[in-house]
């Protein structure tokens, strides 16, 4: 869409993907499918229908608990708006940081963190503390009607049922590439 890539086809699409047009065609056609044989896929309906698919056709409020490098790196990524992923607030218990400001948004400290997810509505937060805490305010979070978690914390979060969690191993991501990088060395010596 971005290329200015008006219709495009499944031959087309699984060159960019690296996956075969079969398995597109298999996988769009679990959703309802999307295109035409013999036209292929209007690219703005299918980026509007995956969208939907992935709830990305509706703002999803937003906070970051734990400021320092991680969670600022995150606040910084303008990318999220875009996606509909609306930062409202980023919170800390360092209190050098109270006051700071983060593409404008305050950083808050973390007795402030209650009520403010009440008043604000809040859906999503992103834990990026150390794992002591993560549990402690994990808890917290789900109390004052937070319903996912993303989680940086190194431990796995097991919350209840109706609370989505995607625990985030950045390491495991680390060894993987390392891994691909490995076989990739392997098959084109």
């Amino acid at each position: 869409m971005e290329e200015g890539v008006e219709r495009i086809s499944s031959n087309d699409l699984s060159k960019q993907m690296k996956v075969t047009a079969s398995q597109i065609r298999q996988d769009l056609n679990n959703f309802g499918g999307f295109g035409q044989q013999g036209y292929g896929y209007n690219v703005k309906y299918l980026y509007t229908e995956i969208g939907k698919i992935l709830g990305l056709d509706i703002d999803h409020k937003m906070i970051i608990i734990g400021a320092g490098n991680l969670g600022q790196a995150l606040a910084n990524y303008a990318a999220f708006e875009k996606r509909g992923f609306i930062l409202e607030g980023l919170f800390d218990v360092n209190p050098r940081l109270a006051g700071v400001t983060i593409r404008g948004v305050e950083i808050r400290m973390m007795d402030e963190l209650k009520e403010f997810v009440q008043k604000n509505d809040i859906e999503i937060a992103a834990l990026t503390i150390p794992k002591a805490k993560a549990i402690e305010v994990a808890d917290l979070l789900v109390e004052n009607g937070v319903k996912a978690i993303w989680n940086f914390a190194h431990t796995d979060l097991d919350l209840q049922e109706d609370v989505i969690v995607e625990n985030v191993h950045l390491s495991e991501s680390l060894m993987q590439l390392s891994y691909n990088i490995t076989r990739y060395r392997e098959e084109h010596k």
